[in-house]
């Protein structure tokens, strides 16, 4: 019998993270309030605080979470799996408000008092085992440090996202990676290797041939 209840908790609070994640998407983390995100969850405030502590528990809880909707891959796969994947992330960007929502507020996390590297070092671990697998199939020049090129990236792909979202609210998002990936690959990765990924990103960044 506990089960339904627990059961129920752990809807309520994917409820009420996810209609944070809109609120904080549509106004925010200044512009939003608590009373709000109850309003579109259709809870409770008792049921708000029973989860989380205050908007800025809310919000940590949104960067924290940003990629569980995701479908990441299980498993590294190398170089083509990490470009498919950034490109991937750019889509979902555009879609998927949890993702957006935790990846502004990561960026702009100074509003809620935090300074708080741990998203970025997520992300740097995603593409890092990529990238660790690219080098064992051959995909990486030799000088190529995969730790420091795993940063790299995710200050890149954060810059390029920003600037989609000043200019055109991330609908030429997929486009600038593609166009960021352009440039790269020559500089990672064999010419052959690098020759097929700028063939399958060209759709994406416009570059000619």
């Amino acid at each position: 019998m506990a089960r339904a209840p627990q059961e129920r908790a752990v809807r309520t609070r994917a409820t009420i993270l996810r209609a944070a994640a809109q609120i904080f998407d549509e106004y925010g983390f200044s512009g939003s309030s608590v009373s709000k995100i109850i309003k579109l969850a259709g809870t409770t405030q008792g049921a708000m605080y029973f989860h989380f502590k205050s908007k800025e528990d809310l919000a940590k809880a949104v960067i924290d979470e940003q990629a569980s909707d995701l479908d990441l891959p299980e498993q590294p796969a190398g170089l083509h799996q990490l470009v498919r994947t950034t490109l991937y992330l750019a889509d979902e960007l555009r879609e998927n408000v949890l993702l957006r929502a935790g990846v502004t507020l990561a960026v702009e996390q100074g509003q809620l008092g935090l300074r708080d590297f741990g998203p970025y070092e997520m992300w740097a671990g995603q593409f890092r085992a990529e990238l660790e697998a690219a080098r064992r199939a051959g995909e990486l020049l030799d000088d190529v440090v995969v730790e420091e090129f795993a940063q790299v990236l995710v200050a890149a792909y954060t810059g390029s996202q920003i600037m989609s979202h000043l200019r055109t609210g991330r609908a030429d998002l997929p486009g600038r990676i593609g166009r960021l990936w352009w440039f790269l690959l020559p500089g990672i990765a064999p010419a052959p290797v690098a020759a097929e990924l700028r063939a399958y990103v060209r759709e994406y960044g416009k570059q000619p041939a």
